[in-house]
């Protein structure tokens, strides 16, 4: 399945799991030797009392991960067109916590992320050391990024849509040394958990032009909980209005959020591709 470009493989694990590693999972995200995709997304039953189902991400490194927002909206899409709910709102729990996609007439999928957080804790962010620059009503980062190609000291806002994120305004993302930061402000060693790196560009008040290098899956053509993330920050730093169309290198998102402790809805497609089978060896 994709939605806006992010691709993903989505396994239905209703019936038991399927016992899978990291190794397997990077295997299926190969595009080489497996199936190809940017994460993994499993379908689980529901862990507990209120919610429908539970929603396992595991990024094309193997690693699993809190939360992905392109592929909340194609786990929507997916459990009603197999007949695994027929409901137009299901409540999934992540490790990010509990979200509601829900699935609009027009086919699109839309899904409340919940509030931003903004608690450096609780993203995680380690700020020993860094004396933020404020800008609007809250403030950047600065983060240096060294290696042995590159040197260069950034400003980021940061923030957790479930999963954290470092937010970067720029003038115009074409030209935004994506590959080469997006590395270093990843394996920061201010984010324990690594952190996906947003380059931002505003267009005006109510768009901007995204690209997102994400952790644990390198550049890809969309990231919906980035996509929220940056909106949010926008937001923050006086930059945006409450409703923003994001374009990305795979589609546009339709990103609002009232503020405060209003949670981010985000409306995008959601596609599926094709079905298949794949024979996975036991150990690798």
């Amino acid at each position: 399945m994709q939605g806006a470009g992010n691709d993903f493989v989505v396994l239905n694990e209703t019936q038991g799991r399927f016992g899978l590693t990291a190794a397997h999972y990077r295997l299926l995200a190969d595009r080489h030797f497996g199936v190809g995709a940017d994460q993994i997304l499993t379908v689980c039953p529901a862990p507990a009392p209120g919610v429908d189902f539970e929603y396992l991400i595991h990024n094309a490194d193997g690693a699993e991960v809190e939360q992905c927002g392109n592929g909340a909206r194609c786990f929507a899409r997916f459990v009603r067109d197999q007949g695994l709910t027929d409901k137009d709102t299901i409540r999934v729990q992540t490790r990010g916590g509990v979200i509601e996609p829900h699935l609009n007439a027009d086919g699109r999928v839309t899904v409340n992320m919940g509030a931003p957080v903004f608690e450096l804790a609780d993203i995680p962010f380690d700020a020993t050391g860094l004396h933020p620059q404020v800008a609007g009503l809250w403030q950047k980062w600065p983060l240096a990024l060294v290696d042995a190609a590159h040197e260069a000291t950034v400003y980021v806002a940061v923030l957790s849509m479930g999963n954290p994120h470092a937010v970067q305004v720029v003038a115009d993302v074409d030209t935004a040394p994506v590959l080469a930061q997006g590395p270093l402000i990843e394996h920061h060693a201010s984010f324990p958990h690594r952190v996906n790196a947003g380059f931002m560009q505003v267009v005006d008040r109510g768009h901007i032009r995204l690209r997102v290098y994400e952790r644990g899956a390198g550049e890809t053509l969309a990231c919906g909980s980035g996509a929220c993330a940056a909106v949010a920050a926008g937001i923050r730093l006086g930059l945006l209005d409450d409703t923003v169309q994001v374009q990305t290198h795979g589609g546009t998102l339709s990103i609002s959020w009232a503020g405060a402790s209003a949670p981010v809805l985000m409306t995008g497609p959601a596609t599926t591709v094709f079905h298949g089978e794949i024979n996975l060896p036991d150990h690798l």
